[in-house]
């Protein structure tokens, strides 16, 4: 009588000389995923739909007014602005590869990726959340730069400099994100695969795999200590040779002006490291789908949302170049049909 041998739901039939393999339901070749996302009860869908859909508008016209007013007014074309249109289209850019379809899926009833589309979500997505890290970072050396060599300031950060910064984060996010991709494509999915999450998290997809995962692990753990803890580390260094400096400025006058430069950028890298942060510490303690998901919500909606509400209420600039481009549109809008 033949023995039946389970590896990785596939069923093998031992005889005793050798194995026969029988067809699983999809080894290698997988077609598609199941986003699970927050829920599954049908009354809650529309909420649902409702809340993440504003979230997005919000984001997507918040981080566009924010790109057209610095392009707009010639006072903000300064390395420190140049830098925050950037991080502002990369910020349209990574609610843009998650939310869409979400919402796509919650107006089709279906949870269903495919898994080219999960590949392609998951590469962009570590891209964009990988460029925001690098564009913080490059944001706290400018602050670093304008407050400790003031006099020198638009000599270091010249447009050139500027350029190859945000030129190098982007050409190391991709490389990294490329790198990741390719590591999940070696990998075997033989089961049909429910991702507890709304996007395709590349953790998520290690841990779905049936085949060994040691070296994709490896690469994981290798590349957040280098490319997290080496941008982080960047940050801290900035802000304390900021607050050496600040601390030696003897007009509370003249410390209030140089911290509320920074101040906006220091709200941000903490509300995109700790929620971060929280994900990460989150997924590892609880196996929750929907806790998972939750927590992955606030740094991939709620920090791009919130990020132009910061900069603009706390930045005077802003506030002028948007009312300047608010007038302007109006007076266009009233000589056009004269």
């Amino acid at each position: 009588m033949p023995i039946y041998v389970k590896f990785c739901h596939v069923i093998f039939p031992f005889t005793g000389s050798h194995l026969h393999y029988m067809d699983p339901e999809n080894d290698t070749g997988i077609s598609e995923f199941l986003l699970m996302g927050f829920s599954e009860e049908p009354q809650l869908q529309p909420l649902i739909f409702g809340t993440f859909l504003s979230m997005y508008l919000i984001t997507v016209f918040g981080n566009l007014l924010i790109i057209l007013a610095i392009s707009s007014d010639s006072q903000l074309h300064t390395p420190m602005y140049f830098f925050l249109a950037n991080l502002s289209f990369v910020d349209i850019c990574f609610t843009s590869t998650t939310i869409p379809k979400m919402l796509w899926n919650i107006q089709t009833q279906s949870k269903v990726i495919t898994y080219a589309g999960c590949i392609t979500q998951m590469y962009l997505f570590t891209v964009f959340a990988g460029l925001d890290m690098f564009l913080l970072t490059v944001m706290a050396y400018d602050r670093f730069v304008a407050i400790c060599h003031p006099l020198h300031y638009m000599v270091i950060m010249s447009p050139r400099l500027c350029g190859l910064l945000v030129l190098v984060s982007w050409v190391l996010s991709a490389l990294h994100s490329l790198l990741e991709s390719l590591m999940v494509l070696r990998l075997s999915f033989c089961t049909v695969l429910e991702i507890p999450q709304f996007y395709c998290e590349l953790n998520q997809m290690i841990q779905l795999a049936c085949s060994d995962t040691f070296v994709n692990n490896m690469v994981v753990y290798f590349v957040a200590i280098l490319l997290g803890g080496g941008p982080f580390i960047g940050i801290i260094c900035s802000y304390f040779k900021i607050v050496s400096s600040i601390h030696g400025i003897s007009s509370a006058q003249g410390k209030y002006k140089a911290f509320s430069t920074c101040a906006s950028h220091l709200s941000v890298v903490s509300l995109f490291c700790c929620t971060s942060l929280g994900v990460y510490l989150s997924s590892a303690a609880t196996q929750s789908s929907h806790s998972s998901a939750t927590a992955s919500v606030m740094y991939t909606v709620v920090t791009p949302m919130l990020n132009p509400f910061i900069y603009s209420l706390r930045n005077k600039d802003i506030k002028e170049a948007l009312r300047r481009f608010f007038g302007m549109v109006a007076t266009k809008g009233q000589t056009v049909p004269g």
